[in-house]
């Protein structure tokens, strides 16, 4: 498996909105995703971490490459300070919980 964790700062009174942005774009069918996580710091409210995994490397780069995908993160931006920090990288463990 393949993915990103990225940090996310909201805009101020952006939350709800970019939730409801994230539904949305995740929705879509988009080959090789399987999920998105996103976690609401609890030191900062306006601090997300947004973790998305893909079956591997060539989905999640087809996915990024994408003209329609980049449309969606146009619309994310629109609910951000700045520019995610993004890390992408090989999934090695999916533990059981």
């Amino acid at each position: 498996m393949y993915g990103t964790v990225a940090k996310l700062r909201v805009k101020p009174g952006q939350l709800e909105a970019f939730k409801a942005w994230a539904e949305v774009a995740e929705s879509r069918p988009v080959p090789g995703f399987i999920s998105t996580t996103i976690y609401q710091m609890d030191s900062d409210p306006q601090n997300l971490i947004l973790v998305i995994q893909f079956t591997d490397r060539a989905s999640y780069q087809a996915n990024a490459g994408n003209p329609e995908q980049h449309q969606f993160f146009l619309q994310m931006m629109g609910h951000l300070e700045a520019e995610p920090e993004w890390n992408d990288g090989e999934i090695i463990a999916v533990l059981p919980g």
